[in-house]
């Protein structure tokens, strides 16, 4: 009797032998759960000895970490507790007000998202952290369950093959500030997992629904995913099925699993993709391969490019699949497939057809090798089909060991080798060795496995922390929440009034979302679904932006602080009150308007009143009024002579400079200065406080008496007899219906045209798409059911 059939109890009395199945399962749960475990281990260490937060005092949030993620997270905290201005369909806070379903579905629809209201609004950060380990844990753990579920082999090596997974260099690099790129990682072996079912005739209903999950966690990485599943799936299928028909079969079930589920998805799909088409164009960059040896030395641990592939697995993975094609134990017919399969993909990479179609046929902004953890996948599925069939023999080991050398002499010309990601790579290419050929003997299986998760778990550490040096160097980055985030959000907090009136967060920011992070009604917004007419309609008001005018600074200017109702705004943590009209303002008739390429003929159009003058010399404004200065191109400081210097951020295409106000000139004392050569295109205007205070109180005369606000929606009473139109001070994004007909616009605002018998207006807002994709899901759901009815009254009949 084998020592797994022995009780544990204290008679030592034996038991009933444990069902293969159950023993099964629960050597699988071992291998996951040692994923887990050196995944988390590994992540935690390097981040350790990089001394970011949480271990230390270095930035974690890089990028678009702290620009848009973590915020997006505090605002679902915000909403899971019911503190949010908006609901799961429209957000107040951010632009003035925006559309949020597509949001929700690219930043925060995973599982695991959910989990940031456990903890403490002012953890955020930690909370967003421990999220993006939990992710990485969980992908580990699936990764390792599809492999036993593909083969049957050690659950220890499982373990280690699926912490490789979790650990490559895509994920600890680039996803681990990216967080919701991580559910493609845990959807790749999911819908593996489901080929496997669709191999097998199993789980049909099940197969659906994870598919759904998985497109609904993020739709963005779960099509390279899906990609990725249906080659694993061909190759499996040509390996395991025979005969067309059988073949024809698993991949019809398959297919169908993938289309019902992702049309299961489509309430939050469907309403993303148009989105996606009504946002600001976004930066095109043409598609160009890195060098071989650039793409070879990102095998080695401790590397770092942003614009690269880390294709960083582990030397013990990389070692296996190096030695498969010379591993006789297994087929040559399957050695043929899997190596195929990963040479296929990796080539797959460098050539641009195949790069667009990774990437939804765009090349993304940013970093362009995002499907990278699909190749890491197939590399450590391949290691997987090689070592089931035994470890590798000497023979087999050497000629893997040697085709690693010589990618190693072919990084060697690369800049981006160092010397101790060569170190720990031959280093642990020479223990990994060893270890795979110590797991030949029983006696030696736990001291090889030990050492084979060391080796792991000190490459992935060492490549987090170096990533992290990297990073630090090269990318923006953004504090954790601290005191001063504390101080604002307080401030905001108790300045607020709305919907009476807006609360902006202000400038200098802490983030490009500082209305989700720290709370207000503000116009900031940085996001891929930022609105054309929003970015369109601030630069046209002098609006500064960066990354290209997906992010939208707020615009401090008390004219259009006017207009969008913002009486209460953040200047060096103290609140600036001002007399506003209310959300909703009552315009005159008029022909249509248009703005042009003065900002503040902009304004004044927008407001309904001239509150701007010329200087009186060139620039010199009249004393008395407040200057402003736009120079959208302008990358430098410029001031009044006696006043003080203002930075302004323009880099074009990149960076646009905000409209920037001076302060109060004092005639000639206040002369504009240029702290560098005069840009080609300035003007400088000057403000009359006076008559913005006339037009205030104008527009606050005919204005909506009351308004009322809800999560997809407002309502406003208006003055009897009102005619025109009335202006809802919100971009007039598409979505928005009032009184029963498609909203209008004005100057890319909400506009409700008025016949003098109007005394209320309600609008609702539902974003394109949510209908039509949630009759697809309904018809979707039906079809699932009666499919699932029918085969089980196949089953029963054969039986």
């Amino acid at each position: 009797m084998s020592t797994s059939q022995l009780s544990p109890h204290r008679t030592g009395r034996p038991t009933a032998p444990v069902p293969p199945r159950r023993s099964a399962r629960r050597s699988s749960l071992l291998g996951s759960g040692l994923a887990a475990l050196l995944t988390a281990v590994a992540v935690c260490s390097g981040d350790a000895v990089a001394r970011v937060f949480p271990y230390g005092p270095r930035h974690r949030s890089v990028n678009d970490l702290g620009n848009q993620f973590v915020p997006f997270h505090a605002h679902l905290w915000d909403l899971l507790h019911g503190r949010a201005e908006g609901g799961l369909l429209f957000n107040w806070q951010s632009g003035y007000g925006t559309s949020f379903l597509p949001d929700l579905g690219t930043y925060l629809s995973s599982p695991f998202a959910v989990l940031v209201a456990l903890f403490p609004r002012e953890d955020i950060d930690l909370a967003v952290y421990v999220v993006t380990v939990l992710k990485m844990t969980a992908a580990a753990a699936a990764m390792a369950w599809l492999l036993r579920t593909q083969r049957r082999g050690p659950w220890w090596a499982a373990g280690l093959l699926g912490a490789s997974y979790a650990l490559c260099g895509w994920s600890v690099i680039e996803a681990s500030y990216n967080p919701m790129w991580l559910d493609g990682l845990i959807a790749l072996p999911l819908l593996c997992l489901t080929g496997e079912w669709a191999l097998r005739s199993r789980r049909p209903v099940a197969a659906v629904l994870v598919v759904a999950l998985c497109w609904t966690a993020n739709f963005y990485t779960a099509y390279m995913a899906t990609l990725g599943a249906a080659l694993v799936l061909l190759v499996r299928v040509v390996l395991t099925q025979d005969g067309l028909r059988e073949r024809a079969a698993a991949v019809g079930r398959g297919a169908a699993a993938t289309l019902l589920g992702i049309a299961l998805a489509a309430p939050v799909l469907v309403p993303l993709f148009l989105s996606s088409k009504q946002a600001y164009p976004g930066w095109f960059k043409q598609f160009g391969p890195v060098p071989w040896s650039d793409l070879f030395a990102r095998l080695m641990p401790a590397t770092y490019s942003f614009g690269s592939p880390a294709v960083f697995v582990g030397t013990g993975t990389l070692l296996l699949v190096a030695a498969l094609p010379f591993h006789r134990a297994v087929p040559a017919r399957t050695r043929r497939w899997w190596a195929g399969l990963v040479a296929a993909v990796l080539l797959s990479l460098q050539w641009a057809p195949t790069h667009l179609a990774w990437h939804v046929f765009a090349t993304p902004n940013g970093s362009p090798y995002r499907q990278t953890f699909v190749l890491a996948g197939i590399v450590v599925m391949a290691a997987w089909t090689g070592l089931a069939a035994g470890p590798p023999g000497l023979r087999a080991t050497a000629a893997g060991a040697g085709v690693l050398a010589a990618a190693l002499l072919w990084a060697s010309g690369s800049a981006l080798a160092t010397a101790w990601g060569s170190a720990l790579f031959c280093g642990g290419l020479a223990l990994a060795a060893a270890a795979w050929w110590a797991v030949r003997r029983p006696r030696l299986v736990l001291p090889a496995a030990a050492l084979l998760a060391a080796v792991l778990v000190a490459q992935a550490a060492a490549t987090t922390a170096y990533g992290h040096k990297g990073k630090l160097a090269g990318l923006d980055d953004y504090p954790s929440w601290s005191g001063k985030h504390t101080v604002r959000a307080e401030a905001l907090a108790a300045a607020d009034g709305w919907p009476a009136y807006r609360t902006d967060a202000g400038r200098p920011a802490l983030s490009g979302n500082d209305p989700m992070l720290l709370g207000g009604e503000g116009g900031s917004y940085y996001s891929s679904h930022t609105p054309d007419v929003f970015t369109r309609t601030m630069a046209a008001l002098g609006a500064g932006w960066t990354s290209r005018g997906r992010n939208v600074q707020s615009l401090d200017n008390p004219v259009t602080d006017a207009v969008f109702s913002v009486g209460a705004r953040l200047r060096a943590e103290k609140v600036v009150r001002a007399e506003v009209p209310p959300l909703v303002t009552v315009r005159p008739a008029g022909p249509a308007a248009a703005y042009g390429d003065d900002p503040f003929a902009n304004q004044e159009l927008l407001l309904g009143a001239k509150v701007y003058e010329a200087p009186v010399a060139p620039g010199v404004c009249r004393a008395g009024t407040d200057a402003f200065l736009w120079a959208p191109e302008y990358n430098a400081t410029a001031r009044l002579a006696d006043g003080k210097p203002s930075r302004l951020n323009g880099n074009a295409p990149r960076n646009r400079a905000a409209l920037q106000p001076l302060g109060r000139s004092n005639g000639a004392a206040s002369a504009l200065e240029f702290d560098r050569p005069a840009p080609d295109r300035w003007e400088l205007s000057c403000l009359d406080r006076s008559r913005l205070t006339l037009a205030v109180a104008a527009l606050r005369a005919s204005a909506a008496t009351s308004v009322e606000v809800s999560g997809a929606g407002l309502r406003a009473t208006l003055p009897p007899g009102s005619t025109g139109t009335a202006l809802v001070a919100t971009p007039a994004v598409a979505g928005w219906t009032c009184d029963g007909r498609p909203a209008s616009a004005h100057l890319g605002l909400l506009a409700v045209p008025l016949d003098g018998r109007t005394t209320t207006v309600n609008c609702t807002f539902r974003p394109p798409g949510l209908v039509a994709g949630s009759a697809l899901a309904g018809v979707t759901v039906l079809t699932v059911l009666a499919l699932a009815v029918l085969r089980r009254r196949r089953a029963a009949v054969q039986h």
